[in-house]
C-alpha cells in the first residue's frame, strides 16, 4: 500500500493511500497540488473524506476557494446515499436533504441567500413528492402553498403577495386543474420590493422547453428545481420570465454522466462551480 502523510485535517494519521492494485483507499485529502484545480492554490483543500476501492463512501465534505464549506454530502459505492448540505459561498446553508442513490426523500428545505427558508417539501422513500409542499419569498412570506399526494397536486393551491396577502388560488384533483377553478385577489397593502443586483455582462441563459419543474405549477419568476427527461437535475435556483436567473445550470454528456455545473447571477454565466473528478 501507498501513502503520503499530510498535516491537514488528519494530523497523524496516512492519507492519500492507494491499494496494491492503484486503488484510492482510506482517507483522502484533494488539495490543488492532488488534483490542479482553478481557482485553488496548490496547499488549499478542495474536498476530503473516505474511498473504498477508488469509491467514495461515507461523508464528504468539499469547500470553496475562500475555504468555507461548499457541500457535506454522504455517499455509498461513489454515488450520493444520505443525508447532504450545500452552502452558498457566504457560508449560509443553501439545501438541505437526503438522498437515496440520487433520489431525494424525506424532508427538503431550500434557502435563500439572505437565510430565510425558500422551499420546504417532502419526498417518499421513492423519491416522490407527498404532503404539503410550501415556497417562500425572501422575506420569511409563504409564497405558494399546495397539497401533494403521490406526486400530484390535489386541492387548493394558494399563492401570496409578499406582504402576506393572499394572491391567487387554484383547485386541483389528480394533478390536474380544476377549469375555471382560478381566483386572483388585489393586494391591500404595497409589496416589498427587493432590489436586483447589478448585471453581469456574460453569457445568458435559455429557456428549455423538454425539462420539468419539481412542481407541476412552474414558477416563471421564482424558485425552481428541473429535472431532464432522466429525472436528473437540470436547473436549480430563481427564475425570472421563465430562464434560470441565479443558480446552477447541470450538464450532462450523451451517457448521462455529469459533465459541467454552470453557475448564473443575474441571467449570465459567471463560473462554474467544482463537480468530483470521479463523476465524470
Amino acid at each position: 500500500m501507498m501513502c503520503i502523510s499530510t498535516m491537514v485535517g488528519q494530523a497523524s494519521e496516512a492519507t492519500n493511500a492507494l491499494d496494491a492494485e492503484g486503488r484510492k483507499t482510506g482517507y483522502w485529502i484533494i488539495t490543488g497540488s492532488v488534483r490542479p484545480t482553478k481557482g485553488y492554490a496548490p496547499e488549499q483543500v478542495i474536498e476530503e473524506g473516505n474511498y473504498e476501492a477508488n469509491k467514495k463512501t461515507g461523508l464528504w465534505k468539499r469547500y470553496y476557494p475562500n475555504g468555507k464549506l461548499l457541500s457535506e454530502i454522504t455517499y455509498a459505492n461513489n454515488i450520493p446515499n444520505g443525508p447532504y448540505k450545500t452552502y452558498y459561498e457566504t457560508g449560509i446553508p443553501e439545501e438541505v436533504g437526503n438522498w437515496r442513490f440520487n433520489k431525494n426523500t424525506g424532508d427538503f428545505k431550500r434557502y435563500h441567500p439572505n437565510g430565510n427558508l425558500s422551499q420546504k417539501f417532502t419526498f417518499s422513500e421513492n423519491g416522490i413528492r407527498n404532503g404539503q409542499q410550501l415556497y417562500y419569498h425572501e422575506n420569511g412570506q409563504v409564497e405558494l402553498e399546495v397539497q401533494i399526494n403521490n406526486g400530484k397536486e390535489e386541492g387548493t393551491l394558494k399563492r401570496y403577495y409578499a406582504n402576506g396577502d393572499l394572491k391567487e388560488t387554484k383547485e386541483f384533483n389528480g394533478g390536474k386543474m380544476t377549469e375555471g377553478s382560478i381566483k386572483t385577489y388585489t393586494m391591500k397593502k404595497p409589496e416589498v420590493v427587493v432590489k436586483e443586483t447589478p448585471a453581469v455582462p456574460v453569457k445568458r441563459t435559455q429557456v428549455v422547453k423538454n425539462d420539468t419543474p419539481n412542481i407541476s405549477v412552474f414558477k416563471q419568476t421564482g424558485n425552481n428545481t428541473l429535472y431532464n427527461k432522466d429525472r436528473q437535475i437540470s436547473q436549480s435556483g430563481y427564475f425570472k420570465n421563465g430562464r434560470l436567473w441565479n443558480g446552477k445550470w447541470y450538464r450532462y454528456d450523451r451517457n448521462g454522466l455529469l459533465e459541467t455545473i454552470e453557475v448564473y447571477k443575474d441571467g449570465k454565466l459567471i463560473g462554474h462551480a467544482p463537480i468530483d473528478e470521479d463523476m465524470k
